[in-house]
Parts: structure tokens; sequence; C-alpha cells
């Protein structure tokens, strides 16, 4: 197999599907891609959206990979499995599960094939509020405090779902020797490694969200995780390896893998990541470059090196992680957790007499109202934003925090709210301040760095959001005040998983060299207007006004 014939597959698991993509290793360039959407999600099997709960079953993981690889090597042609040469995985975390003794899932067991506990818990899942704040009571109170890097502990990470779990479920306490995350597990399995002892945990996952740290010589101790119970006590202790970075080589595929997926049985094997970061590697992350993964939600990253961000108190502002992004620096990792979900919220506001009207058929028959309902979720946003041009310098303002607050300063709890509105207020201005709300929220994220002495020159924008629509970029980069850079790639983070790939497989001797030969060369899409710099800080203060009105408000209720 000659170099310049050799494949690396970067294989991105998502929300709601895996993806593979297949790229030339020599130069990155994509060569064919294979997807499946998980079956038992796509039935919205083991979730509860009351209790915020949201499982997936390992078979999924499994399942997905096999068919989104074959699919990508039958596009490819023949001799494509021949020519994997490296694999490397991102998914989304903290996504971790409950294993047995060997480190298989709980749901692979007949006994708890059913058991929702028993699953990976998705990033998204908010189960585990109330763990969340005994968390950080005791990690913040001690001799040691445990969030000095990451800053509150959310309902999302790693130890708040496994004590949420392993009180509710004794069944599950008894059974899981200890947790995986999912970035682990899938590498793990594919190099035939899964054993607890000895499994590879990646540096964004244990950094990120299990805290370790070398500055506290790894995990939290062992006293203070006792503190909040004992399981957790047994979790540290089974936590036997350091984190390596993405990019590090952790095995060959082992003889199974390679004849179930159809693949060079001397493909290499990379560390796992997770998905923002695989997308911000392959958008270009590096110092004094901001990457933000404009989605539904969107993740701010930014690499720095460590001797920079000494003495700084960032964990109001970021989470801080060693090799969590790029090897060798500190990853910086911010977000915003609801962004296009804020627009997507508006538009089914506006659909839903349509969606819920009994129309009589002698006015619109069923099958038109299907076609009529399917042409209004096309061109309702593209219409909204068409006429919201007119309402940018309204006084209309918008929180963001429909699904609460991460950065800077997390609140789980706060909410949204519009202010402003008037019997004349028409819908495509609430949609601006809508814009306005999210663009605002990304500008906090930037401004904290910048108050705190972390240099931004530019901006690299990811994400359909970024792509479609020129008026929500056009109005970060006039709000923010910098240069912002459109990223043309559409599978950033199965791109960003074959950066990691390749370096892995030997191509690269770090991923910034990685980095050079398959990112893209960019230049700004978008400059800001100093013309309206002053017209977007007055409504910037006046959205910080608001925000705390609305948290100063909601403490005095809850106290």
């Amino acid at each position: 197999m000659s170099m310049e014939r050799k494949l690396a597959a970067g294989v991105d698991y998502g929300s709601d599907s895996v993806r593979v993509l297949l790229v030339e290793m020599e130069n990155g360039n994509a060569v064919s891609e294979g997807v499946c959407a998980y079956p038992r999600w796509a039935e919205k099997k083991y979730c509860d959206p009351g209790k915020v709960q949201y499982r997936q079953h390992a078979l999924d993981y499994i399942e997905g990979l096999e068919t989104a690889m074959k699919e990508a090597i039958a596009k490819a042609g023949p001799d494509a499995g021949s020519r994997i040469a490296s694999i490397a995985i991102d998914t989304t975390g903290s996504t971790p599960c409950p294993v047995d003794r060997e480190g298989n899932p709980l749901c692979l067991r007949e006994e708890f094939a059913e058991n929702p506990n028993a699953m990976f818990h998705l990033w998204k899942d908010h189960t585990a509020v109330e763990e969340a704040k005994e968390i950080n009571q005791v990690f913040s109170a001690g001799a040691v405090d445990y969030t000095r890097y990451q800053g509150i502990y959310s309902s999302e990470w790693f130890w708040a779902k496994i004590l949420h779990t392993t009180r509710t479920d004794p069944a599950i306490r008894e059974a899981a020797w200890t947790w995986t995350e999912h970035s682990d597990w899938i590498a793990g399995m594919l190099a035939g490694n899964v054993n607890p002892d000895t499994i590879a945990h990646c540096s964004c996952a244990a950094g990120h969200k299990a805290l370790w740290h070398s500055a506290f010589g790894g995990l939290p101790s062992e006293e203070c995780l006792g503190q909040l119970d004992s399981y957790l006590v047994d979790v540290a202790r089974r936590y036997k390896k350091s984190p390596v970075p993405a990019g590090t080589c952790i095995g060959t595929i082992t003889p199974e893998w390679a004849e179930r997926l159809g693949i060079n049985p001397g493909a290499k094997i990379g560390a796992g990541s997770f998905d923002a970061h695989a997308g911000g590697v392959a958008a270009g992350v590096a110092p004094h470059t901001l990457v933000a993964v404009v989605g539904t939600s969107t993740v701010e990253m930014l690499v720095e090196n460590p001797e920079v961000l000494e003495g700084k108190d960032l964990r109001e502002y970021c989470g801080q992680a060693e090799d969590s992004i790029v090897p060798g620096y500190v990853g910086l990792e911010m977000s915003q957790p609801a962004f296009g979900d804020v627009y997507a919220w508006f538009k089914e506001l506006l659909l839903w007499p349509v969606k819920q009207t009994d129309i009589p058929e002698d006015v619109l028959d069923a099958e038109a109202k299907k076609s009529l309902l399917k042409y209004l979720d096309c061109v309702l946003l593209p219409k909204l934003e068409k006429e919201a041009y007119q309402y940018i310098g309204e006084d209309l303002t918008a929180l963001d925090w429909f699904n609460g607050r991460r950065y800077p300063k997390l609140n789980e709890s706060v909410r949204a709210a519009i202010d402003g509105l008037t019997l004349g207020t028409k819908a495509p201005a609430v949609y601006c301040a809508l814009v306005k709300g999210t663009v605002f929220g990304c500008k906090r994220v930037y401004q904290s760095l910048i108050d705190n002495g972390i240099r931004i020159d530019r901006m690299i924008a990811v994400g359909g959001i970024a792509k479609k629509s020129p008026f929500i970029m056009q109005m970060m980069a006039d709000a923010i005040g910098v240069p912002i850079m459109v990223c043309k790639e559409e599978q950033m983070c199965a791109k960003g998983a074959a950066v990691y790939a390749a370096v892995a497989g030997g191509q690269f001797g770090s991923v910034e060299e990685g980095q050079k030969t398959y990112c893209e060369e960019y230049r700004a899409n978008y400059y800001p207007d100093e013309t309206k710099r002053k017209m977007y800080e007055d409504m910037y203060q006046a959205y910080l006004r608001l925000g705390n009105t609305v948290e100063y408000e909601l403490h005095h209720i809850a106290e």
C-alpha cells in the first residue's frame, strides 16, 4: 500500500447519527462518506423529555458504525477498505455509560438490555441537576478547589450523571464496575482494549468532564469524592491510566473489527476526542484564532500556551483542559446552549396555528395542508431574515438563555426573555431581536476572554448557519468587532477526526502539521462595519442589563 494511496477514516458520532469520512491520507482530500441514523434513537426509545432524560443504546453505535463505514467504502471503490491505514473517532460529550468488569456496556447484557440507566447518557441528559449542585459545593469547598479549571460543574458531565444514576438505580450501582465515556469506549472497542484497567482515556473527556488535571495529580481526590458517595471513589480508583491526547495511536484494529468493517487489518486506531474539538481542529483552531461551531447550540474554542494562562482565574468564562484540542496546548472551551434552537423555536411558535388547527376539508384538505406546512417550514425563516434588516436598530432586547447559560458564569436555571414588546411589534422585529440575543451571547463569551488578557485576532465560523446566513454573520462581525472567516467544509467534525487519524497513523508528526495540510486557507468573509460599532455596543449593554435583571429576580424568587 503506497503512501499516496492510503486513506484515513474520520468517524463522527453526533447526537442523531454516525458519519464516516474517508480522505486521502497524504493531502486530506475527501474521497467518500457514509452516514447512518441511530435506529433506536430515531424511534425515540429510552428517552423521556419530561425528565430531560436522553439515553442511547450501544447497539445504535455499533450497528451505525458498520453501516456508515461500509457505505463510505462502497462509494470509494472496491479496494478502499484495504487502503484505510488509520481511524479516529469523535463523539458528543459528556456521554458516559456504566460498564462491567470487562469494560462492556451493561445494556449489552440481557438483563439490562431495555434499562435506560444501563445505556450511554447523552450529553444533553439533564437528570442530574440536583447532583451537580451537590458536586459544586463539595468540589469547591475543600483545600483544593476542583472547579478551578472548569468552573461550575454541569449536570451534563461525568460525575453528576454517575452520581444520579447509581443513587436512583441500585441494580446499576451493583453491576457497574465503573463508567466509560463514549469517546473512549468506541476507540477501545476497535483497538481491542476496553478493559477498565488499561483503556485509553482521551484528554478532552478526562479534563473537561471528569476534571483530570496535572495540578491535582489526576482526578479529584478520593477524600473529596467520598464526601459525595463511596461509589465515586471506586470509579476514581478504577480510572487506572492517565489520559492521552487525540492523535495518539492506541493500537491496531482487531481482526474481528477489520473483518466486520471490511478494512485493512493493519489499520491504526487513534485516541478519541469530542466532536466540537475535532471540528475546531479541522477549522484551523490555533493560538489567537477562535473557532465558533455555530449550530443548534454553539461551541467556541481556542488553544493557548500554558504559560499565558498561568495565574489567570478563568473558571467563570471558559473550561480549560490540558491537551484537549491540540496536544501541547491548553484547550479553552466555551459554549452557548441555544443558538439555532432559538430560531427553530420561533418558527415552531409561528407555525402552531397551522399545525394544530383542525381546518375543514372544504377549506384545506389534508394533502394540501401537508404541502403548505412543508412549504412554510422551508421559507419562513428566510422570509423573516429578509425582512429583519429593517429592524436592526429597533429598541427590542432578547436574552438567548432558552436552555440556560453555560459560559460565562454557568447557570442552568436562568431563562430567556424579550423586553420592549408593544402591540405594534412585528414578527420580523422579534426574529431580529432573537438573532441579536444569540450574537450578543457570543460577544459576551468573546469579551470575557479579552477582558482577561486572552488575545484573539480572528474568528472562524463553522456550520450551516455560518454558511447560509449573511445576516447573522455580518451582525456577529459588527457586534464583536473582528473579521470572521466562514469555513467551507461540510463535515468538519469527521474531517477533524481524520486529522487525528492521520497523526495516529504516522502521516504527520503533530496535529498542527496535519492542520497545515488538511485545513483550508482563509480570507475574511465578513469585516466589522465601524459605523455601527456604537449602535451595537449600546444594544449589547441593554442585553447585559436585561440579563442582570432577570437573574436578580430569579435569585430573589428562589430565596
